[in-house]
């Protein structure tokens, strides 16, 4: 069994920064492409970021130039630090992770609410 707890959500001013980190755990052999999602009330979830287990990332417009994916293959985690923070970035924000175990399958976590508000 595999789990992905996310971390690091809360309230921010717009502006702000914010950082948060996504632990991957269970009996994983290896972690391979991670990513993050978020999803606004009454929107589709939306890939914000990706990075393959050597490093290539990837990122939506709507983030690039702010955010900034990371990951720690020893570890297992994996971040995503999160500068100039606009209103329209409130939205639950999800950790998504390509594992193998005896299988290869991907996982979620349950999700961690940012909200950017004054």
């Amino acid at each position: 069994q595999v789990q992905l707890v996310e971390s690091g959500g809360g309230l921010v001013q717009p502006g702000g920064t914010l950082r948060l980190s996504c632990a991957a755990s269970g009996n994983i052999f290896r972690v391979n492409t991670m990513a993050w999602y978020r999803q606004a009330p009454g929107n589709q979830r939306e890939l914000l970021a990706s990075i393959t287990r050597d490093a290539r990332t990837n990122y939506a417009d709507s983030v690039k130039g702010r955010f900034t994916i990371s990951r720690d293959n020893a570890k297992n985690t994996m971040s995503l630090q999160m500068n100039s923070l606009k209103p329209e970035d409130t939205a639950v924000y999800y950790c998504n992770a390509v594992v193998e175990t005896v299988i290869i399958d991907t996982y979620w976590g349950k999700g961690t609410l940012v909200t950017v508000s004054s």
